[in-house]
């Protein structure tokens, strides 16, 4: 059988703000600019360092500002955080970050537990985010949570999703990510969401955000490939949630993807045997195990 599959694929390590957001430890400063350093010598191009939301919601992303202030920057590397609202953008911009993400949910229930604001409120508040961002040079992208299902109102039709799309695209946002929140996401929805929205919006980059609380998470990764999306998020170690979903699991393990990538072929730019290292001292810094098949698999090939 001949795989349609890309030359190589592009993966944004999201763990140190997606991942940590839903750790009960709290790490400092300087292990989190530890763990982004050591994420950027395993070959990340592109890395989430956190985000500028509410402190009283999430707690664990109340030091962004440090953390951004305190990394050594590297030519190349793509440094952005996650932003709900205006003033999160003014945050980003005095951190001397110039990559923001903007970040709304095609669930109306969601939205309203995650933001306090609906979907097309959110939308309509972008656009003096988009305004700042421009105004001050920062670059744009933007993420439809739940955009494959719902924890609260279950399957979420894409219509919902197309329509926060156009929204994007009227203010002139044109990379966006579909993202899994809750893992409801199946392979042949994907493979059907990909080929038709990329049909129908040629000008957008599109990239996909899987958690693997359903144990789909790669195979969903599998179907976006085959129908030609090249960009992806994952956290180091398999961390991460959302506190506004509940029993969603964490995101696809950087280490794990990576391996897949490397038995069919694909290019990742990343080095394994570094994120293998990475994802131990993860694993140590939160003091558990977490959702990593690699990492599973070298814990068992010690004892054994």
């Amino acid at each position: 059988m001949t795989l349609n599959l890309p030359r190589g694929i592009v993966i944004c390590e999201v763990g140190p703000r997606d991942g940590l957001q839903n750790e009960s430890v709290q790490l400092s400063v300087a292990d989190k600019v530890a763990l982004i350093d050591m994420a950027i010598a395993a070959g990340a191009r592109r890395i989430e360092i956190g985000s500028f939301v509410s402190v009283k919601a999430v707690p664990s992303m109340a030091d962004t500002d440090e953390v951004a202030l305190r990394l050594s920057r590297r030519e190349g590397v793509e440094y952005r955080v996650l932003v709900a609202n205006l003033a999160g953008l003014k945050r980003s911009e005095a951190a001397g970050i110039d990559k923001v993400k903007l970040t709304v949910s095609a669930s109306e229930t969601h939205a309203l537990k995650n933001l306090g604001r609906t979907p097309a409120k959110v939308m309509q508040d972008f656009a003096e985010c988009v305004a700042f961002a421009r105004a001050h040079n920062m670059a744009v992208a933007g993420a439809i949570s739940t955009a494959f299902g719902c924890p609260y109102e279950g399957q979420v039709a894409l219509e919902k999703v197309r329509s926060l799309i156009e929204s994007f695209l009227a203010l002139d946002v044109t990379e966006l990510s579909l993202s899994d929140t809750a893992g409801v996401a199946n392979p042949r929805q994907v493979y059907d969401y990909c080929t038709t929205l990329q049909a129908e919006y040629p000008a957008v980059q599109w990239t996909l955000h899987f958690h693997d609380t359903r144990g789909l998470g790669l195979a969903n990764v599998l179907a976006g490939m085959l129908a030609g999306v090249v960009h992806y998020d994952a956290a180091f170690a398999g961390l991460g949630g959302c506190p506004f979903a509940p029993g969603a699991t964490g995101n696809i393990a950087t280490e794990d993807l990576v391996h897949m990538a490397e038995a069919l072929q694909v290019e990742t730019g990343f080095d394994l045997t570094k994120l293998l290292v990475l994802g131990r001292r993860v694993q140590e810094l939160v003091g558990r195990i977490t959702d990593s098949a690699l990492l599973r698999v070298e814990r068992r090939d010690e004892t054994q």
